[in-house]
């Protein structure tokens, strides 16, 4: 690769950096919070969900591990999304207070 196409490369993937607008945590709340709650497994509409520069904190109890592990993949899947704190519970349905 010469210089001249290494400059123009650089300067291609800089502007396609700058092209993809910033999602704003409101935005990612909405999304996870839509993608939970309609997922089967997770059955998220009562989960709370905290967006902070692109970090989601979900709390909650869920039925199952895989309910806990499926949320958590959800959730990183959302663009915009940096990080996941995941204070999910596990409880059994029987097993709720």
């Amino acid at each position: 690769m010469n210089r001249r196409t290494f400059i123009v490369w650089v300067a291609g993937a800089a502007s396609l950096a700058q092209a993809q607008p910033k999602v704003n945590d409101d935005t990612i709340h909405d999304q996870v919070r839509m993608r939970l709650a309609n997922d089967a497994d997770v059955k998220g509409g009562a989960l709370q969900i905290e967006v902070v520069q692109g970090v989601v904190t979900v709390k909650g109890v869920v039925a199952t591990e895989k309910a806990k592990t499926k949320a958590e993949k959800l959730i990183r899947k959302v663009r915009g999304v940096t990080g996941v704190k995941n204070l999910l519970e596990v409880r059994p349905a029987g097993l709720r207070p």
